[in-house]
């Protein structure tokens, strides 16, 4: 649910995380309290650039501010509970929110195989969902069904939580299970994270309007400052909001979950392509490439004996040159509970050998934190189910 500038701070009762609220809004309750505007250029200051979790760490706003601001809305940042490190130097993170329910997030190392982006760059990959409804068979999000939406804040925050993290291990080395709730005032340092990658737990365009207003923040110049090309937007397919998503006036990079370039393929794989099948797909896609003169990605998880088949490239290649689409090969990362297994390396070359021969822009992504638990979703069941046999015990 999003807040109009005059609508009240609340859902339900609960008062609503200022990283929620776009500039404009917080002005307007500013001036509803008889406070400057630029008092807001501060608040957000302290937010994203300072990415303090603590109403009273904003020293420069007056004591009656920071108490209005404390009884009105709420500050929450999320408290880490495991952060794995692989040997490729990606990081994934699994975060408690304020309701106790668990997310996930990946930080992502240089890769110039990622959307193209030089090989200085970090990427983070956010959740948008807590579990995922869409049911896609080789995921681990889905497991354990949906549970909810996130809201913008818990989106935003995800961004701002790994950054304080990574100041805290550059720096104090404190344990990082205590940067969660810190209060400290953080360093000027400049940004860790560079290219946001919107594929982490749940399907993004199933939560539009929370996700369209938390890339308001971290798009905007007073918010996180991530500009709207270096934001990836992906989904399984669902064609109606990505159309919706091609008339929105900003800039975002398109990628498609594909893992299958016919309907029996992607039918067997996942339930939301009866619903909307690849001619409904491709369609949309081609009008969010119309609109705004950028390709999309492709997707494609190998997996073993379903979608690796040396015969499958012709219609993905057929699919790609179509789009003028870019198709990104991923190795599957073994979900426990569920049969599916990764290509030998010989198959996984063969097939992007064959994309190649075939005039397709191809990459496949190498090993990239497969000894962590990588695949979206898989920590955060483990974590659950683990402590659901406690509690029983």
């Amino acid at each position: 649910m999003l807040l109009s500038p005059g609508r009240a701070w609340q859902i339900n009762g609960v008062p609503t995380d200022i990283k929620s609220l776009t500039r404009a809004e917080i002005e307007s309750r500013f001036k509803a309290w008889n406070e400057p505007a630029w008092r807001a250029g501060q608040v957000l200051d302290w937010l994203y650039r300072r990415r303090v979790s603590d109403w009273e760490a904003m020293t420069n706003l007056p004591k009656p501010l920071r108490e209005k601001l404390k009884a009105h809305l709420s500050l929450h940042a999320l408290e880490l509970i495991r952060a794995q490190g692989a040997r490729d130097t990606t990081r994934k993170f699994l975060w408690r929110l304020a309701d106790g329910q668990l997310i996930e997030s990946v930080l992502i190392p240089a890769n110039p195989a990622l959307y193209g982006d030089a090989s200085d760059r970090h990427t983070l990959c956010v959740s948008t969902q807590v579990g995922c409804a869409y049911g896609c068979k080789f995921c681990a999000s889905g497991l354990d069904g949906w549970k909810r939406n996130l809201t913008p804040d818990e989106i935003v925050e995800q961004v701002l939580a790994v950054e304080r993290w990574n100041e805290n291990e550059a720096g104090s080395k404190r344990v990082e299970g205590g940067t969660g709730g810190s209060s400290r005032v953080a360093r000027h340092a400049s940004r860790l994270i560079n290219n946001l990658v919107i594929m982490g737990m749940g399907e993004p365009l199933a939560n539009y309007e929370n996700l369209l207003q938390a890339l308001r923040i971290l798009n905007a110049a007073w918010g996180v400052g991530i500009g709207a090309r270096k934001i990836t937007v992906s989904t399984s397919g669902l064609a109606p909001q990505i159309r919706r998503l091609a008339a929105e006036p900003f800039q975002f990079r398109l990628a498609i979950s594909l893992h299958g370039a016919t309907d029996a393929v992607r039918n067997q794989l996942m339930p939301v392509n009866r619903r909307h099948p690849l001619r409904e797909l491709v369609a949309a896609c081609e009008e969010y490439e119309h609109r705004k003169g950028r390709r999309v990605t492709l997707e494609y998880i190998l997996i073993a004996g379903v979608n690796d088949a040396p015969e499958q490239t012709g219609p993905l290649a057929a699919l790609a040159r179509r789009l003028s689409a870019k198709v990104n090969l991923i190795p599957y990362n073994q979900v426990e509970g569920l049969p599916w297994e990764r290509p030998t390396e010989a198959a996984q070359e063969k097939f992007l050998a064959l994309l190649k021969k075939q005039k397709v822009a191809v990459t496949l992504r190498r090993e990239k934190g497969g000894d962590i638990d990588a695949a979206c979703g898989q920590l955060r069941l483990k974590m659950e189910r683990a402590l659901a046999k406690a509690g029983s015990g």
